[in-house]
């Protein structure tokens, strides 16, 4: 089989997080991390393009690497901070307060994609700004195979014509339902999804957390659940992790029929699974093969009747 290229393109950062269950006050975090760390599972590299400041810790790109997760286009800023928030979470896990956001690298963060990486066939965008991913998009030689992007409330409030702009130029697009229905200004995801694909891309994945995740494209439809977990230690990359995940193995089998999608979808869903059972990306490091396929098997007879 051939191995298929895999760029993305988000944020590599420091998280202080607190949950129920504890708290850390520096880790490492961000889009771009979760989505590479699950994309890598599938995939021999991942090549990434992300900012830091010096004071990311040699340590960490060296884990990074041992993933498979090719640092070349990481630009790290002299005398400059990286990125870094700060969330607690709620008793409840599903909502959590913003203690710190601070954007410092980020602030002026322009992707340069080295040359070894602009024959890329799949491409993930991370939560950035929309005009960072249109910059993005438009910095490649050439069109990859399948664009997959991410986006968040905050860029629908700020920057919404930038983002109807980018949303044109993708073929997946990645949000949650609140997203969504903001989005779209519908409350039905059905109608929210028919609406939402007739401003560019073709397919929509609508992420209902510990709800599982929805698939439409054209008049098809598919719905992944979650896995009830006992517990959830920290829910923080879920969202990241299930669509690195998604596109990993998308790249790994070279495949974007909406069939082999679906399939995607429950892998996806796995390893977001196994995210939130430890801080941060901890538990991402310690997955293994036969870990991700008996996970996959619960989902399947989860599902099935």
């Amino acid at each position: 089989m051939l191995k298929m290229s895999l760029l993305t393109i988000g944020t590599v950062a420091f998280d202080a997080l607190e949950t129920p269950y504890g708290k850390t006050d520096k880790i490492i975090g961000g889009s771009c991390t979760y989505i590479a760390l699950s994309a890598a599972f599938f995939l021999p590299q991942v090549n990434v393009v992300a900012v830091v400041g010096d004071d990311f810790p040699q340590a960490y790109m060296d884990s990074l690497i041992s993933k498979g997760i090719n640092l070349e286009g990481l630009q790290i800023k002299k005398g400059e901070k990286s990125f870094f928030w700060a969330g607690k979470y709620h008793n409840n896990m599903n909502s959590r307060d913003t203690l710190v956001t601070d954007l410092n690298v980020l602030a002026d963060f322009k992707p340069m994609i080295p040359t070894n990486y602009q024959d890329c066939e799949y491409l993930m965008l991370g939560n950035l700004t929309p005009q960072v991913q249109i910059e993005a998009i438009q910095g490649l030689k050439n069109r990859p195979k399948l664009v997959v992007m991410d986006t968040m409330n905050f860029w629908m409030d700020v920057a919404m014509d930038d983002l109807k702009k980018v949303l044109k130029l993708v073929d997946v697009l990645c949000i949650n339902d609140e997203e969504a229905r903001q989005l779209s200004g519908q409350y039905s995801l059905r109608t929210a999804a028919k609406l939402i694909m007739e401003m560019g891309p073709k397919t929509l994945i609508i992420k209902k957390g510990e709800h599982g995740a929805l698939l439409f494209q054209d008049t098809k439809m598919f719905y992944c659940p979650a896995l009830p977990l006992e517990e959830v230690f920290d829910p923080t990359g879920a969202g990241d992790t299930f669509v690195g995940g998604f596109i990993g193995y998308l790249a790994q089998t070279n495949d974007i029929s909406f069939e082999n999608m679906r399939k995607a979808i429950v892998y996806g869903s796995a390893m977001a699974s196994f995210c939130v059972e430890k801080f941060g990306t901890e538990r991402l490091f310690e997955v293994t093969a036969s870990d991700l396929e008996a996970r996959v098997g619960e989902f399947k007879e989860l599902a099935r009747f």
